[in-house]
């Protein structure tokens, strides 16, 4: 089944349900914040092993002691999809045990 473009209110919808997440843009985004860089480094792999085993990969940026994502889908034009949804649920569930708030 291809990949189809969520509507507006179904990002929203879906936001809704991930605190912290927000639509920037086109885009699905959220920045952690952890208690160390080994830390941040730490669930950067965390997070990369993931998008590896769902085949599907954000923009994923390390701060010092932070971490970033912005997650869209580049096959359907950069829309949102649920894949996006599927990966950002998959990335607040690992966050919390690396520690990041």
């Amino acid at each position: 089944m291809p990949l189809e473009p969520l509507s507006q209110k179904e990002v929203e919808d879906r936001l809704a349900e991930l605190p912290g997440w927000s639509l920037d843009g086109d885009r699905i985004s959220r920045s952690y914040r952890l208690g160390s860089h080994f830390a941040a480094a730490a669930l950067v792999v965390h997070i990369a092993q993931v998008q590896e085993e769902l085949d599907h990969h954000s923009d994923l940026a390390l701060g010092y002691d932070t971490v970033s994502l912005t997650v869209h889908t580049h096959s359907v034009g950069g829309a949102v999809t649920e894949k996006d949804f599927e990966l950002a649920g998959r990335v607040e569930e690992l966050s919390a045990g690396h520690g990041a708030r």
